[in-house]
């Protein structure tokens, strides 16, 4: 599989995320989760994935979003604004992942979350396509490879649902009462800590495939008191049949720390 094709791919996988797809099965338990996010304090939120690329080294594709919290009447409005994409993808590879979110870098995309942060739904979905759609458009008409133009055009081409399902999957992801895949491992029997005002859950699964065994370890780190995810990380390693050695396949890493994250690298 070609680098354009695996990210392809990936955007495949965004839009049938576990979050997104589970967002309405949190469990009950998860309603005891506190939440209080901090209120005007800005936030820097990185969304981060690696995956194996045909050389057979990782590579990466950052997403990097400045966040503030406020109130909105009994619930809370998040504004969301994704500064930049990185990556260490090759030039010209980069370029054309950057390019695929770019209708996106610099708008306000705000949420409401509702005073349990069990529900999260885009603000003003109409008028956030209404202003990114022209754009979404020009990339499609000015992409220089048939996979870019396939790719851009899928974007552009979203049913409203799948619009939505696909830019609250990481803010479902980040609010500890609405992400499905913490509030499903706290329910079983899983390693769970708490080390101040932090809990920290891992989760191990396997699954047996022809080409070995694949391992997926995920790890969740809580501020119970603001009822926000810290750190979610997700990893696949594969293991060889016969040496039993495992490689590292793909990851996905979701950290939020204060501050603003400026405009530049970082």
């Amino acid at each position: 599989m070609t680098e354009r094709g695996l990210w392809g791919g990936a955007l495949a996988l965004l839009l049938l995320t576990p979050e997104a797809s589970l967002a309405q099965q949190v469990p009950e338990a998860a309603a005891a989760q506190l939440f209080a996010p901090p209120l005007g304090e800005p936030m820097t939120y990185r969304v981060t994935t690696r995956r194996v690329s045909r050389s057979g080294t990782l590579i990466s594709f950052t997403l990097v979003y400045a966040l503030q919290w406020q109130g909105a009447g009994r619930g809370y409005r998040l504004d969301t604004v994704l500064r930049r994409i990185e990556s260490d993808a090759r030039p010209e590879l980069a370029g054309q992942l950057t390019a695929l979110f770019q209708p996106l870098v610099g708008e306000t995309v705000s949420y409401l979350v509702d005073a349990g942060g069990r529900s999260v739904a885009l603000a003003d979905p109409a008028q956030l396509w209404a202003r990114v759609g022209q754009r979404t458009q020009d990339l499609a008409a000015a992409a220089a490879t048939p996979e870019a133009q396939q790719i851009a055009a899928l974007l552009a081409a979203l049913p409203d649902a799948e619009r939505e399902k696909l830019l609250t999957a990481d803010i479902r992801a980040l609010v500890a009462p609405a992400n499905a895949s913490f509030a499903a491992a706290a329910s079983d029997d899983v390693d769970i800590r708490q080390e101040g005002g932090n809990r920290t859950a891992a989760k191990s699964e396997r699954a047996e495939l022809a080409s070995g065994t694949l391992d997926i370890e995920t790890l969740w780190t809580v501020d119970t008191a603001a009822g926000l995810v810290l750190i979610e990380r997700r990893q696949s390693w594969m293991r060889g049949p016969d040496t039993g050695a495992r490689t590292l396949v793909e990851e996905r890493v979701r950290a939020l720390t204060p501050g603003d994250p400026g405009s530049g690298p970082g």
